[in-house]
């Protein structure tokens, strides 16, 4: 049996087995995406092209086996959509309004006004930025430098009214770039009201990125990370140990989660294996690829286990730290 969503029977027998044991009875996912088809791509299972609240309620439950889940979701917008970004900002607001636990940051682009953007994210009663780097004019936007598509104008007023900001990283060697490296303790030592969220767990999908880079790091207060569709165990495990378990929060990227495969670190890089992918059978297997969701939970598992993370460790990785950045009472 398949859910609109694409959960399957052998994903539920999956997570009762490896998962159902291990998550926390409640959990905040701090990083998730909620769109509509006017102005972002996606797809949640094999046909749902938009995806609100209720939609994510019900995937997110399929992977969390049910437990009480909060969220904070990011809008998001495609650069062939930059006229219908304002469109995605408002629609999740109105989505959250009547979730107070819930949190969602401003979709940005490079060319924003920074008081206007300070006035639209009050007026939403959002709670910070979310960029990414395809909106940057450097081609190729994979390489670009964190302001191309993160002014420090908006750094600056995220600082001064308090905002988080969740940043996918570019560049070939992530947080071992030492470009990448410079502006992350450039915008937070500069401006210490602001706290910086490095998402896909320092986007370490090749994980000795983070053993290189991430001591560089250690000890800014104001530094935290999502591990959002990370499936490297070694990528979550870094941070524990190199910046501390308080600063790791989970986050599912539905409706990434909610597609089939993984990614896989591989020489200087990683690559994404997706359902499609021509590898599945091997000899004499036939391997029937997960949900990422699914696998990056257990990347997660085998992280906590591999740091001997206490029951209390891994409630503050599934909520506790959240809480605490996004003050919820």
């Amino acid at each position: 049996m398949t859910s609109k969503t694409g959960f399957t029977d052998r994903d539920q027998e999956f997570f009762q087995r490896e998962l159902d044991g291990f998550l926390p009875d409640r959990i905040y996912d701090a990083h998730a995406h909620i769109w509509d088809e006017a102005w972002a791509p996606f797809t949640l299972g094999p046909e749902l092209k938009t995806a609100g609240i209720n939609e994510y309620d019900q995937a997110i439950a399929e992977i969390h086996g049910g437990r009480p889940t909060e969220t904070l979701f990011l809008s998001f917008a495609m650069p062939e959509h930059r006229e219908r970004v304002g469109a995605a900002n408002a629609w999740t607001a109105a989505q959250i309004k009547d979730r107070p636990a819930c949190r969602g940051h401003f979709f940005i682009t490079p060319e924003d006004d920074p008081e206007w953007v300070r006035d639209e994210v009050r007026r939403l009663g959002l709670h910070g930025l979310k960029c990414y780097h395809s909106f940057s004019a450097s081609k190729p936007t994979w390489e670009a430098s964190i302001p191309d598509y993160l002014p420090e104008s908006l750094v600056k007023v995220a600082g001064e009214e308090g905002w988080t900001i969740t940043l996918h990283m570019v560049k070939s060697r992530a947080v071992a770039d030492p470009d990448n490296l410079h502006w992350i303790q450039h915008y937070c030592r500069t401006y210490p009201g602001m706290q910086l969220i490095l998402a896909h767990s320092a986007r370490g999908f090749q994980p000795s990125h983070n053993l290189e880079g991430l001591g560089q790091l250690a000890g800014i207060d104001n530094l935290w990370f999502d591990t959002s569709a990370n499936c490297e165990p070694i990528a979550h495990q870094a941070i524990m140990r190199l910046i501390g378990p308080d600063r790791l929060m989970y986050g599912s990227d539905l409706p990434v989660s909610h597609a089939r495969g993984r990614s896989l670190g591989a020489g200087d890089s990683f690559l994404w294996l997706y359902e499609d992918t021509p590898v599945w059978g091997e000899k004499h297997l036939q391997v029937h690829p997960l949900l990422v969701g699914l696998e990056h939970l257990r990347s997660l598992k085998w992280a906590c286990w591999s740091e001997r993370l206490s029951d209390s460790r891994v409630e503050d990785v599934f909520w506790n730290n959240a809480a605490r950045l996004f003050k919820l009472d």
